[in-house]
């Protein structure tokens, strides 16, 4: 088993910041891709960044300049850092990560952000 929890979510106004971070745990053999989708209300799931074990970055349009992934291979945790936050931000984050040992992706249950004044 490999479970997956998330922190940092909340609201905040618009122009404001938060930091997301998500552990993994359990049966862990090696992490490949880890990363953030995220699902507004009404809208389907979309990515947000990934970030690969070497450490390659990938971002949606809409994010760009103002979020940035890391991750910290010892502590198995993926980390979003987002800045200049906009209502249409608002949605549902979920961490993943793709393991190379089963080749399985497994979720977070998500953790809300809401971007309002």
């Amino acid at each position: 088993q490999v479970q997956l929890v998330e922190s940092g979510g909340g609201v905040v106004q618009p122009g404001g910041s938060l930091r997301l971070s998500c552990t993994a745990s359990g049966r862990i053999f090696g992490i490949n891709t880890m990363g953030w989708y995220r699902q507004a209300p009404g809208k389907q799931r979309e990515l947000v960044a990934t970030i690969t074990n070497a450490a390659n970055t990938n971002y949606a349009d809409s994010v760009i300049g103002r979020f940035t992934i890391f991750r910290d291979n010892a502590k198995s945790t993926v980390s979003l850092q987002m800045t200049s936050l906009k209502p249409e931000d608002t949605a549902v984050y979920y961490c993943y990560v793709h393991l190379w040992g089963d080749g399985m992706y497994y979720w977070g249950e998500g953790t809300l952000v809401t971007v309002s004044s």
